[in-house]
């Protein structure tokens, strides 16, 4: 984990492990896979997300899946991939929308996590999927769904 924000309400490490580590089991991921987490301000936000999207603004989280190691056995590769996570995005969204931001911040781990694990909302049905499993995951951590309307 790497934090690169002077925010404040950012989460302990163990907490953001313990949420990245709910969503990989909840994905099937096979244990022993590592992700790594970083915590920047607005102004990196912005720029990765205009680099890797196009969209000129910071975002709440981002993921990049690591590129498999060529020649290294598909049961060897141990890196899933990076995710960014805006504090500031995040504590404004939280604020917007009445939750707790812990909560929010729990959320956009594991949302994060889950696209290292393969999973997408780009179409209808894989929306229903991710926003389902979110859901589960959230849930056993004590989470309130978070696509409940407040």
């Amino acid at each position: 984990m790497q934090i690169a924000s002077t925010a404040a309400d950012i989460p302990d490490a163990s907490d953001i492990q313990s949420w990245v580590e709910a969503a990989l089991r909840g994905a099937g991921v096979p244990s022993g896979r590592r992700v790594s987490v970083r915590i920047v301000d607005s102004g990196e936000m912005r720029t990765l997300n205009r680099r890797y999207r196009g969209k000129d603004r910071p975002t709440n989280v981002l993921s990049f899946a690591a590129n498999p190691v060529p020649g290294l056995p598909a049961g060897r590769q141990r890196l899933l991939g990076d995710i960014a996570v805006c504090a500031d995005v995040v504590h404004a969204e939280a604020e917007s929308q009445g939750k707790a931001v812990l909560h929010h911040w729990a959320h956009m781990i594991v949302h994060g996590a889950l696209h290292l694990a393969g999973l997408d909302h780009a179409s209808d049905d894989g929306a229903r999927e991710m926003e389902a499993l979110e859901v589960r995951i959230l849930a056993a951590q004590g989470v309130a769904d978070p696509y409940r309307v407040q």
